[in-house]
């Protein structure tokens, strides 16, 4: 059973960082794409970043480019978000999810991810 563990979450100010930790078990790590993706209150939720584990290839939506880095530890099956210079836009619950990855999608980010945590919750106050 895929199981995935969010952490890391919480509230900071304008300018902050936080680093959101993602734990991993029940597949084979190095075969699938992992993701965040967060919900903004009255918002719909979207994509912030991505990693193909396998070879360490990453991807990021405009806003999350040269702020946010995504990262994993293959030895802890973990995967991480780390997130500077956070503004109140920022704020909202942030999910880990996973899907397999074929390598036969151009751009993983926007496939399908049919895994998923519980979220963290990250508050940046002005």
């Amino acid at each position: 059973e895929v199981q995935l563990v969010e952490s890391g979450g919480g509230s900071v100010q304008t300018g902050g960082s936080l680093r959101l930790s993602c734990s991993t078990s029940g597949f084979t790590f190095d075969d699938y794409s992992i993701a965040w993706f967060r919900q903004a209150p009255g918002k719909e939720r979207e994509a912030v970043s991505c990693i193909v584990i396998a070879d360490s290839r990453t991807y990021y939506e405009d806003f999350a480019k040269g702020r946010f880095t995504i990262s994993s530890d293959k030895a802890k099956n973990m995967v991480y978000l780390q997130m500077n210079s956070l503004n109140p836009e920022d704020t909202g619950v942030y999910y880990c999810a996973a899907t397999y990855y074929s390598g036969s999608y151009d751009y993983p980010l926007y496939m399908e991810y049919d895994n998923w945590g519980q979220g963290t919750q990250v508050t940046v106050s002005s």
